[in-house]
Formats: structure tokens, sequence, C-alpha cells
């Protein structure tokens, strides 16, 4: 018996060797990139490379699985890769840090994956990603918002081009489009956003100008999402089961 003797028993010996010699990307370690890496090695993925340029912050308590207090302050990728070689001492992997861009993506190998994880929370680096993934015909895989949803039931895995309701989903259908890229697997929700709720006054529940204006994120100029412990996990997870069953050509 082994680490992987119960995943063994749903893969099989083959797809669990096909597993172990794959090397799977993630970009963005956050509450669905954490999540989707951590399922992959608990699964068997022998090598993975992580990619984040952010350090953990108070916030990211409430979803991020290397998020405790302990690690406030540290680099993701640096958690991260002590994480999964707690899981897998055996693991390859490379943490870097980046934040992957257009004006950074040649100082990436996409070629040298088997799979990619679009977990990036802009639309600048997501493009960038699918684009080349697409031209080198390495399969990716993308995550849509996440962000200001409560119904973890209503994720649904499907192609770019069927999703409705996801306004990351609508940008980047358009600008795919534009780059003649046909087709994306992604996982996104149904569900209507969710207004965030930024202050209470006696009315009720309203969103305050001056806190909204305090949250704005200046570098992709939007206001910050509400998020859950649930919804973003839960997407990893997906992300990770649909990677894994691909590999071990599980139907």
């Amino acid at each position: 018996m082994n680490q992987f003797s119960r995943s063994e028993l749903l893969f099989g010996q083959i797809g669990m060797q096909k597993i172990a010699q794959s090397r799977i990307a993630v970009f963005g370690i956050g509450g669905v990139g954490g999540a989707a890496a951590e399922a992959l090695v608990r699964s068997g993925i022998g090598a993975i490379d992580v990619f984040d340029a952010d350090t953990i912050s108070l916030s990211n308590l409430n979803r991020q699985v290397i998020a405790t207090h302990k690690t406030i302050g540290r680099d993701k990728i640096d958690v991260m890769k002590e994480r999964l070689l707690g899981i897998n001492p055996n693991l390859l992997i490379k943490a870097v840090k980046l934040f992957y861009l257009p004006e950074n993506a040649n100082q990436v190998d996409l070629s040298l994956y088997d799979y990619i994880v679009d977990a990036v929370d802009t639309v600048k680096a997501k493009l960038e990603l699918v684009v080349r993934a697409w031209q080198l015909q390495i399969p990716i895989i993308s995550a849509m918002g996440a962000g200001n949803k409560l119904d973890a039931t209503k994720l649904v895995v499907c192609d770019i081009y069927k999703t409705s309701g996801c306004p990351l989903a609508r940008v980047m259908r358009s600008e795919m489009r534009k780059r003649g890229i046909p087709k994306l697997k992604v996982v996104y929700s149904t569900e209507n956003p969710i207004k965030p709720i930024y202050s209470r006054d006696a009315d009720g529940y309203k969103p305050d100008v001056s806190q909204a204006d305090s949250l704005l994120n200046k570098s992709s100029r939007r206001v910050t999402p509400g998020s859950s412990s649930f919804v973003p996990p839960m997407m990893g997870l997906i992300i990770a089961g649909e990677i894994l069953r691909e590999i071990a050509a599980i139907d």
C-alpha cells in the first residue's frame, strides 16, 4: 500500500502511471489555484510548477488553503511549495514568483507542460495563456469568476462559447473571437452575481461609495469582489478533477 492506493482503485494502475508522469502548470495560487494544485498533488501528479507574485494577506484567510495567521506576509509560492512537498516529498515542484502577463510571457516555456491551469484574475493574463496554449496545442482549463457567488452547486464545466451570465466569460468570449481561438474549457458559475455589501444604514444594506472607492484595486480598476470559503476552492477541485480524468483517460 502507498499514499495513492485509494486513488489507484479509481484510476487504475495505468491511469496512475500517466498521472505520475504528467507535469502541470498552475498560474495563480489563490482560492481556486491553490485548491486545484493541492488536489492534483494529493492524486499523484508527479511534477507541478506554480506561478504567483503575491503574498498572503489577512483577507486570504477566508478561502485559500495556504492562508493561516502564521503564513500572512509570506510569498504564496513558497508556502504552497512547502505544503505540497509535505503531502508528497517526492514531488517535482518549481515555484516561480511571477505575475504572468504578455510582457513577461516569454520567460515561461509552456511547451513543457501536459496541462495548464489558468487561475489568474486578469483578462490580459488569461488571454495570453489561452492564446499561447492554443498555438502550442497544450490543454488548458480556465477559471471564470468565482467572486460574488455563494452557490457552489451552480458551478459547471463547459466550453467558453456556451457560457452565459458571467461578466468575465463574456469579455473572454469577445476577445477570443478577435484572436480566432475556437474553444476553451472553463469552469464557471451560472449563479447571478451577488452585489457586495459595503456598509449598512437605517434603510438596510447599501453600497457606500467612499468605502467602495477605498477597496478599488488600482491594477485592474475594479472594486474588490466578495468571496466565500467554498465557491473558489470548489472551482479548483473541479478543475483538478477534469485534468486528472483527461490524463488518466477516464470518461
